[in-house]
């Protein structure tokens, strides 16, 4: 099992240490915080959408084609019931010279992004405090 530690620099704050890296969230003024960094469901979203990209990104690499121009809108929808999200929709937009023999290919690279897996078949999850 690897460990995350998670610390709380003040605030709104809440910070993940991992790898070496400090993952820094807040949330916004509104929220009784600073501002100063992503909320931590921004990171999730964000994830989702670099996730697809590195994907999506090695597969055209790998055929030696130009990425120039080469993005990923993602948008998203929230269940009004649930308060919960309820759709994310990712939009590849191609480089301008992309083969339209890989167009499907592309999709389906994007799609075997971890973190979008991982929501398809989700962990178990178990909180304990002591």
């Amino acid at each position: 099992m690897s460990d995350m530690q998670i610390t709380f620099p003040g605030g709104k704050k809440v910070s993940a240490n991992w790898r070496g890296f400090e993952i820094a969230t807040d949330q916004p003024a509104g929220g009784g915080g600073e501002g100063s960094a992503p909320t931590p469901f921004d990171l999730f979203l964000a994830s989702l959408g670099t996730c697809a990209g590195i994907f999506a990104l090695g597969f055209i690499q790998s055929r030696g084609l130009s990425t120039e121009g080469l993005g990923i809108k993602v948008s998203f929808d929230m269940n009004q019931a649930t308060h919960l999200l309820g759709k994310v929709t990712m939009h590849i937009t191609l480089p301008g010279d992309f083969p339209a023999k890989y167009k499907d290919a592309v999709i389906k690279a994007a799609e075997q992004c971890l973190v979008k897996r991982t929501m398809d078949a989700p962990p178990a999850f178990e909180i304990t405090a002591g």
